[in-house]
């Protein structure tokens, strides 16, 4: 089951001020993760602790490809999309793609991943960023991905694939490709 986290503000709601915060760390009622995240057990994932500092972003092309089981090449780094407006975000763990407004909402879905629940594009829209990003990707990752896709297309809905790669400027393009080396 995944752990509880909360932020330093729900820690203050909870035990009433910042001396009864300081309190329940002492006697282990609670624990700080990290600056600004706390739990009630001092073993908490990474996936979980990402999840909970970065709630805005998406998990994208290298994460998502994993989770989804499109590949089982663990990621080194953590992919997250964000609005192309918001702040860099300083973790060594996580890699960054900035992404337009008009874009970043299509395809975003909830997904549990080793207890936790993590915001993630769908597949549908991961096949549109596999196809748009292919050339700053091994072949072989690629090649892989690719034939992965082919045994997920009973599962995919096609319908929201085409309405996705619609609102991108290649999308005919993209839609030309996917239909050649999945369909």
């Amino acid at each position: 089951m995944a752990n509880q986290l909360l932020t330093y503000q729900e820690c203050i709601d909870q035990c009433g001020s910042d001396y009864r915060l300081k309190e329940a760390l002492k006697s282990g009622k609670i624990y700080k993760i990290e600056k600004g995240i706390y739990a009630y057990s001092p073993y908490v994932s990474e996936l979980e602790i990402i999840s909970a500092k970065y709630p805005d972003a998406v998990f994208t092309m290298d994460s998502a490809l994993y989770y989804h089981g499109l590949t089982d090449e663990a990621p080194e780094l953590y992919h997250l999309a964000t609005h192309r407006s918001d702040a860099r975000i300083k973790d060594n763990r996580v890699k960054q793609y900035f992404v337009k407004d008009e874009l970043f909402d299509s395809g975003i879905t909830e997904k549990e991943e080793d207890g936790c629940k993590i915001r993630i594009y769908s597949l549908e829209r991961m096949l549109i960023e596999l196809i748009r990003n292919h050339t700053r990707l091994p072949y072989d990752y690629y090649k892989e991905v690719i034939r992965n896709y082919r045994s997920k297309t009973e599962t995919m809905d096609f319908t929201v694939l085409y309405d996705y790669a619609g609102h991108f400027s290649l999308g005919d393009t993209i839609l030309k490709v996917i239909e050649r080396e999945v369909l």
